[in-house]
């Protein structure tokens, strides 16, 4: 089994250190792993069908046609493709063609009343609930785990149907922000493209995020169950 982890972009979400998490899992799962700090390779066609696993690592940033139309391919032919936060649900924002293959796009994280703000990223950082779904409760990648609490980004995302959602987070009605209602984004999902699957959790700010027993085992698990299958390879 090959993987492949592509990291980048914005340094805020720390992608190497982020990234190097999970390389000691990756190869203890008996992958052999291969790490490029560039969306090129999404291009590379014998590169792309030997690997049966990508993790990404890529906020903001841009990505060529090519390369988004070589990531397309490779999963619709049943290569896995996941990652957390901003790395896979914040990428490539002026491509709908990547929106579209990973079914959720970072929208905002709501933040602190006004007057508590100090003026860096903690200002975003809310204590917020992650919850399963029913199919969560029975899914390979979330079985197990009950619902838990996080104090971090919390993410509002925009989302469609074909998304197979695992968690929830509920955005609360609170007086200095505009909206009247509690709004539900999905926290952890999965979406099938192709033969591929695609695993997508949005808990992950920073590395003491992801080393959150329950973020890092469905970070984890969903490495493994999104890794192309025997049906797909």
């Amino acid at each position: 089994m090959r993987a492949l982890v592509v990291r980048g972009g914005w340094e805020g979400h720390q992608p190497v250190a982020a990234t190097e998490l999970f390389l000691p899992f990756l190869a203890s799962s008996g992958f052999e792993v291969r790490v490029c700090d560039t969306t090129a390779v999404y291009a590379d066609a014998p590169v792309m069908a030997e690997t049966d696993l990508i993790v990404q690592c890529v906020t903001m940033s841009s990505i060529e046609r090519d390369e988004v139309a070589g990531l397309r391919a490779a999963v619709a032919a049943g290569t896995g493709f996941t990652g957390w936060h901003g790395g896979i649900a914040d990428s490539f924002r002026a491509s709908s063609d990547y929106l579209q293959l990973v079914g959720g796009q970072f929208a905002t994280h709501p933040g602190k009343e006004p007057g508590a703000r100090g003026g860096d990223e903690t200002d975003n950082f809310l204590p917020h609930r992650i919850e399963l779904t029913a199919l969560g409760r029975e899914h390979p990648i979330t079985a197990g785990l009950g619902d838990f609490e996080l104090t971090t980004e919390q993410y509002w995302v925009l989302h469609d149907d074909l998304n197979d959602v695992l968690a929830t987070t509920t955005h609360p009605v609170r007086p200095w922000h505009p909206w009247r209602r509690p709004i539900v984004s999905p926290a952890v999902w999965t979406r099938q493209w192709g033969d591929g699957r695609v695993v997508v959790s949005t808990p992950g700010h920073s590395p003491d995020v992801l080393r959150d027993e329950n973020v890092r085992t469905i970070v984890e698990r969903g490495m493994l169950w999104a890794a192309r299958t025997a049906s797909a390879s």
